[in-house]
């Protein structure tokens, strides 16, 4: 499997919003975050077989950006929206058929947590990160390989 974890983009400040946290939305430098990514993924030939999001709304909105891009749609899965580990996430593929190249927009811990611990190192996922890992299920800690990890700053327009 070629399992794809993208960080949400830049939700701004938390301490500055009002209102419940899952409602806030990316700020405007998240949204060219998730846009130049959505453009790298679609230059490049991207395909996946399943784009599953956290339904928070920074993580969905990241989803929605990407989708439009690479032509494909967004399934919201709860599970995804905070506190899963190795056995959680192999339960949530199993539930979508095993997909052979899933695309997961979720939060941290979580995202740098899946990352570090399938590839055995540790990763520390941006806002706004594409990471991609081969492993092969069930999912096992250290068994994958990291074999990209994309930070948001390599991907603005101007580089």
């Amino acid at each position: 499997m070629r399992l794809f974890v993208v960080r949400h983009a830049d939700a701004g400040d938390p301490e500055a919003w009002v209102g419940p946290d899952a409602a806030r939305p990316l700020s405007d430098k998240g949204q060219r975050q998730a846009e130049h990514l959505g453009r790298f993924l679609a230059d490049n030939g991207f395909v996946t077989d399943l784009l599953l999001s956290s339904p928070k709304v920074r993580a969905r909105e990241t989803a929605e950006l990407l989708a439009e891009r690479i032509g494909t749609d967004v399934v919201e899965d709860e599970r995804l929206a905070g506190g899963i580990d190795l056995d959680h996430l192999e339960a949530i593929l199993r539930d979508y058929g095993l997909p052979e190249r899933p695309l997961l927009v979720g939060h941290d811990p979580d995202c740098s947590d899946i990352v570090s611990d399938l590839s055995g190192g540790a990763v520390a996922m941006r806002k706004g990160a594409l990471a991609r890992v081969d492993v092969d299920v069930p999912l096992e800690a250290g068994a994958g390989t990291l074999r990209w990890l994309i930070p948001p700053d390599a991907l603005k327009a101007d580089r």
